[in-house]
């Protein structure tokens, strides 16, 4: 076989289509954020751009008191942890980390990992393996990480409709009640911004027996007045089995994590093969997430000032008649449903308006619905907001793209 040519073949088919990734290169400048230094193909600086992409959502990745504990961290203990968290890799920075999530979410222990991805595939894979004769509920949109997870299990998967009560009641209504079973969902979906009836499933699991896996990745730090995710706006922590969230979002660095009661989170940290045979982060890293969640355990400005920033985008575009998805998160996606348009789109605000847009294509989205996925931050102000209204505007125009009807 010639495997060069296969793998190139491979390659020529996805450009072809129009989905393939380009990785923009560029360095974010600390304490100037949401601008960043763009380098192009030859490794040139070019201009200044405007992120208007990024998961830091809170700006968290550039606030001082996350810097300076990092550094202090350091200087403290070096680089890296120097092992997997059974063998010299847990510092004291891990342990006061987990105290901090377990508090966030008001559960008995957390258990944290090296992303999110990992805290979702090793969980789910080890508690549906680990429970006899498990059901897992997976809601169709579920991250990839989550399904990842739920087929290494070996457990059986049964899917119901995005955000469907009546399906998922249905569903599990037919397996006998004394079987194993856990309901998997996330709170904010990242792709379209929708919320789930969080309430409404987590009654279901109670009066059928379930647990409930709550993804929360896209709402820790954003919601509930400690930062502790729409279950913590919404009052129903305690009725969560399991919230998973991520310190690489609106905390502002990287990790995933899992809170819960101490038998199943020891549960995974003694079974799960993507927590124990992975270096644990670096106590640098877990220094800055302390200070990030501690920040915003306490402080609402950040919320504010990112709520603020959504509101007023959404409804300038909305007097633009250009399509976007509505929803009632921070996440703003502007519907293209072409491929290559929706990759024209970003090249042309990336090189004509200095505006950093990433295209999202199938397979992160269903064919035919190709977005811009916007993402504002408290840091974006008004004069951004305006100029990215106008930017957009021009490139819709330029491009001939579908505006709803009015």
């Amino acid at each position: 076989m010639d495997y060069e040519n296969f793998f190139k073949n491979v390659i020529s088919k996805i450009k072809a289509e129009g989905r393939y990734r380009v990785f923009i290169d560029i360095l974010r400048n600390v304490q100037n954020f949401p601008k960043a230094t763009r380098f192009i193909d030859d490794g040139l600086k070019d201009d200044q751009v405007t992120v208007w992409c990024s998961n830091d959502y809170l700006g968290m990745g550039q606030n001082q008191t996350v810097i300076s504990a990092m550094k202090r961290a350091l200087d403290t203990c070096g680089a890296g942890s120097g092992g997997t968290r059974n063998i010299s890799g847990t510092t004291h920075y891990h342990v006061l980390l987990e105290k901090e999530l377990a508090d966030l979410h008001e559960k008995e222990a957390s258990l944290l990992f090296t992303s999110g991805y990992i805290s979702n595939e090793a969980t789910l894979s080890t508690l549906a393996s680990t429970l006899p004769g498990c059901y897992v509920f997976s809601d169709e949109l579920n991250h990839s990480s989550m399904i990842q997870g739920i087929r290494s299990s070996g457990a059986k998967k049964i899917i119901f409709k995005h955000n469907d009560i009546d399906d998922l009641k249905n569903k599990i209504a037919s397996i006998d009640l004394n079987f194993p079973k856990i309901i998997a969902f996330e709170s904010v979906y990242s792709m379209d911004g929708d919320i789930a009836p969080i309430e409404k499933i987590a009654n279901i699991a109670k009066d059928y027996n379930a647990l409930t896996y709550l993804d929360e990745v896209h709402a820790v730090g954003m919601y509930g007045n400690r930062g502790g995710g729409i279950s913590q706006e919404l009052g129903i922590s305690n009725d969560i089995d399991i919230i998973e969230g991520t310190l690489a979002k609106a905390y502002g660095v990287m990790g995933g994590y899992i809170t819960g009661s101490k038998y199943l989170v020891d549960t995974v940290r003694s079974f799960a093969s993507g927590f124990i045979f992975t270096t644990s982060i670096p106590p640098s890293i877990a220094a800055g997430a302390i200070e990030s969640v501690k920040h915003l355990k306490v402080s609402d400005e950040e919320r504010h000032k990112q709520k603020s920033a959504v509101k007023q985008l959404k409804e300038k575009l909305l007097k633009t008649n250009i399509p976007i998805i509505h929803n009632n998160s921070h996440i703003v996606p502007i519907l293209v449903g072409d491929p290559e348009l929706c990759k024209k789109a970003s090249d042309l605000l990336l090189k004509d308006y200095k505006i950093y847009v990433q295209p999202i294509n199938y397979p992160t989205v269903p064919r035919g619905t190709e977005r811009l996925r916007v993402t504002p931050t408290p840091l974006h102000n008004s004069e951004m907001i305006n100029y990215f209204i106008d930017s957009i505007e021009k490139v819709w125009s330029t491009l001939n793209l579908r505006k709803k009807v009015a």
